[in-house]
């Protein structure tokens, strides 16, 4: 136990000894933000644009429409053709359409517990997935407050309007988690394949090799060293950006911290593949640059997954920073519960458990 705090204490020596390693996992993290959120991040909250079909007509379908209109986040446009308002929402004029089928009315008076829920079909514009994905949890909160008042619950029209608010998305907001995932995946993945070839190159690999000290209290060592900067620097982006551009974390600290130390084991596993496949340092660089800089365009960390050219969705959604940028802006933006990001977190847990067996059998000491 004291081999490990001893190298955990001495790898953070390493970093803080680094200018070089200090600007660029602390300080270019943020210049960068505070550079596309000068420019982008204060252009304006996320305007949804919105269009109702009422087909209905009935008075459950007028307070569903009055629940949207006293929305300030949406701009509603009452229509009476569905194909006509999907043609305007393929040509980028609405974000959300939604259809109120007849029988609407009927069925929330005649609802017994038995009965099955009504389905009201709404359509989203793909090319647009920050306002679509808000559009469709307006939507879906609307809808959802219909069914408790059916069941007798009270109303919650403040917690309904708070979470809205919270919502009020501009790109600053999107930009900021994906500059999060950006940094853990370069500080590690990057890092991590840097740092060991140059110590196997110099022999400090095969020096520690030769004491008692264990290969598993290295790692250890390693990894607590890594989680606890990646930790610190994200917390001091966020504190960053609250100050400046007010982001704020609408969901859970501890759900967002354990996102980002899933990400740091990851990308630390990806990091010490590349370490052992690579002859020296200078070899090590460029692998870890060629598998990186495809995945700050690919992972959602500028730009929306969603945008993307469809033939390349089946890459861009294995991918470990698309899953860590997701569940960073779902957790921080929407406030989604840890566990019902199961999927973001399964798949880096996979991509943890899959690349450190590999890991373990390319690792090389000399």
């Amino acid at each position: 136990m004291k081999a490990y705090w001893q190298l955990t204490l001495a790898q953070l020596r390493i970093f803080a000894r680094n200018r070089q390693v200090l600007f660029f996992t602390l300080l270019f993290p943020i210049i960068l933000m505070l550079t596309l959120g000068s420019f982008l991040g204060n252009s304006g909250g996320t305007s949804i644009t919105m269009a109702v079909v009422d087909q209905d007509g009935s008075q459950e379908s007028k307070q569903l429409l009055s629940t949207f209109e006293n929305n300030e986040s949406i701009q509603l446009d009452k229509r009476t053709d569905v194909d006509e308002a999907l043609d305007e929402l393929k040509e980028s004029d609405y974000q959300v359409v939604m259809e109120i089928p007849e029988g609407y009315g009927e069925q929330l008076q005649s609802h017994t517990d038995e009965s099955e829920a009504f389905d009201l079909p709404v359509y989203y514009n793909e090319t647009d997935a920050t306002a679509s994905e808000l559009g469709l949890t307006v939507v879906n909160a609307a809808v959802d407050q219909v069914s408790k008042n059916i069941e007798d619950y009270s109303p919650a029209v403040a917690v309904e309007a708070e979470g809205v608010r919270a919502l009020d998305l501009g790109y600053i907001d999107f930009l900021v988690p994906g500059i999060v995932a950006m940094m853990i995946m370069n500080n590690n993945m990057n890092g991590v394949a840097g740092q060991i070839s140059a110590w196997r190159e110099r022999g400090i690999l095969r020096r520690m090799q030769g004491t008692r000290l264990k290969a598993s209290t290295f790692i250890a060592g390693q990894i607590t060293a890594r989680v606890i900067l990646n930790a610190l620097q994200a917390i001091l982006v966020l504190i960053v950006a609250s100050l400046l551009f007010q982001v704020q974390v609408n969901g859970s600290w501890l759900a967002l911290l354990t996102f980002v130390v899933l990400g740091t084991l990851a990308f630390m596993a990806i990091g010490f593949i590349i370490a052992g496949l690579a002859k020296n340092p200078e070899s090590a660089g460029p692998i870890a640059g060629f598998a990186s800089f495809p995945m700050l365009f690919l992972g959602g960390v500028f730009f929306p997954i969603n945008s993307m050219p469809e033939y390349l969705q089946p890459i861009v959604h294995i991918l470990p920073i698309s899953h860590l940028s997701t569940a960073l802006r779902e957790t921080m933006n929407v406030g989604i519960p840890f566990f019902d990001l199961w999927h973001h977190w399964l798949t880096l847990a996979a991509w943890l458990v899959v690349a450190f067996f590999i890991a373990s059998r390319t690792f090389k000491w000399e």
